[in-house]
């Protein structure tokens, strides 16, 4: 892990006169520069621990799935952050690395984390090969800091930095990423989280938790054997993500049983995602517009999460177990896959295997079946190319893919403890297995259905009633 610290922290008195943006998304001078806080950058794909501040108002920090907190310095009461927009290589599995768009040596680019009222400056500094700009997604903000290209504000040119300056005014769950040649620069992994916590401990609407996580949707499409992703794709992407990084390659979600758990979704890919957690019930307690009035939430098992939007769900840990947690669209938790694949269950293929390895030794016959043998075939693949289904659990091939991670509930995970405790122990009898054949007893008969022939059978006993009605004798 590396992380780029040198003399973030250090004080910086002149800043507030030198760097104050006196205009939208005004270009920072040579004198200003020295001034401007140094980046922060960050390799590692680990889920960072929670940054507690330090400085400025006090507030619950929350955890980034395979992801970080941005640090920031305070200056003259006001909070300074610098986000590097530069090209990133993104390892999203162990041996599948991409080369992506990104902020501060990742994609998505670290969290942003302030308190409701609090003066915000960001300094950007592009290090891509064109012009950006960082639109502030779901802010109230003037104008000119919204960061769309041309409209409000000029492009950032390469080797540029430009400065936003706004006031946080809402607490909340928000994203960044550009508004400039958007298309290419988020097919590319240009994103970010933001989160606005309330300034009153006590909000009416906004609850405390014990667990806050949060997680960008994304999607890519990465051919076999390349490492860069296709730009121009407008729907058939091949790779699913939470955080750019797909299963087994995504973090689980540890908590304490009996914790009160957030957890915060963004979607930025070009489709809706019905995000479904196993074995709990939860609320949907806010979105990029806001908090959701209690008097208008409802229990659900699943929530989609449409383009663009966010959405906070919060639940009771109370079920100890490995609770899958993944998006529900079927090919979403898998890995890459040809889309012109045909169907082959139930073709018999073994003559034309047979004539199909004289001329290649490796080839395996696949989809005859079903699709399950992927999850153990030991298949040759190109070099940088994610399996199809991968990861493994406790009881065989997890057959997953892409959107797909565990959320872990134990007794004994300590507050504040985010590690991962390991798989579950299941207690006796409380796994599903074979039932031994030799042992089957017949069901037993429901007492409270009709003796005799079975529904639409005809008894000799019994005569029929004649034609002139039931009651007829």
């Amino acid at each position: 892990m590396t992380l780029n610290r040198r003399n973030f922290f250090a004080g910086a008195a002149t800043a507030a006169t030198a760097v104050a943006a006196t205009s939208a998304a005004a270009s920072v001078s040579r004198a200003a520069l020295a001034v401007v806080p140094e980046a922060v950058t960050q390799d590692s794909t680990a889920t960072a621990a929670p940054l507690v501040p330090s400085t400025g108002r006090p507030y619950n920090p929350v955890v980034t799935l395979n992801g970080w907190t941005l640090p920031w310095r305070m200056n003259a009461g006001v909070k300074e952050f610098h986000l590097i927009a530069e090209p990133v290589v993104r390892e999203m599995a162990p041996g599948f690395k991409v080369n992506m768009w990104g902020y501060n040596g990742q994609s998505p680019g670290p969290t942003i984390e302030v308190v409701e009222g609090d003066r915000v400056r960001i300094f950007v500094t592009n290090r891509l090969p064109e012009h950006t700009t960082v639109h502030w997604h779901g802010q109230r903000l003037p104008n000119g800091m919204d960061g769309v290209g041309g409209i409000t504000q000029p492009h950032i040119p390469p080797g540029k930095t430009f400065v936003y300056e706004f006031t946080a005014r809402r607490p909340g769950t928000f994203m960044y990423h550009p508004h400039a040649d958007e298309m290419v620069q988020m097919a590319m992994g240009m994103m970010g989280f933001w989160v606005t916590h309330p300034r009153e401990p006590k909000h009416p609407q906004i609850a405390a938790v014990d667990r806050d996580f949060c997680f960008l949707l994304g999607s890519f499409d990465v051919e076999p054997g390349s490492n860069t992703p296709k730009v121009n794709t407008m729907t058939d992407f091949n790779i699913w993500s939470f955080n750019s990084r797909v299963y087994p390659g995504i973090d689980t979600l540890n908590v304490r049983r009996g914790d009160r758990v957030r957890i915060r979704v963004g979607n930025l890919t070009m489709t809706n995602h019905p995000i479904h957690i196993h074995g709990h019930e939860f609320e949907v307690t806010g979105t990029d517009g806001g908090a959701v009035p209690k008097s208008a939430r409802w229990p659900e098992v699943s929530v989609d999460v449409a383009v663009g939007q966010m959405r906070q769900m919060e639940f009771i840990a109370d079920e100890e177990g490995d609770w899958s947690l993944h998006c529900h669209k079927a090919h979403h938790t898998m890995g890459p896959m040809g889309h012109e694949v045909p169907t082959m269950i139930g073709v018999d293929q073994k003559d034309m295997v047979a004539k199909i390895k004289k001329l290649v030794p490796d080839y395996m016959v696949m989809g005859d079946r079903g699709m399950a043998d992927m999850g153990a075939m030991q298949m040759p693949l190109p070099e940088n190319t994610l399996p199809m289904m991968a990861g493994a659990g406790p009881f065989g091939p997890a057959e997953m893919g892409g959107m797909f991670t565990l959320l872990k509930v134990r007794r004994d995970q300590k507050p504040g403890d985010y590690r991962d405790p390991g798989w579950f122990k299941h207690p006796a009898g409380t796994v599903a297995h074979e039932v031994d054949s030799a042992g089957l007893q017949p069901a037993p008969r429901d007492a409270s259905a009709p003796s005799g022939p079975a529904h639409g059978e005809a008894d000799a006993s019994v005569r029929k009633p004649s034609g002139h009605g039931a009651h007829d004798h």
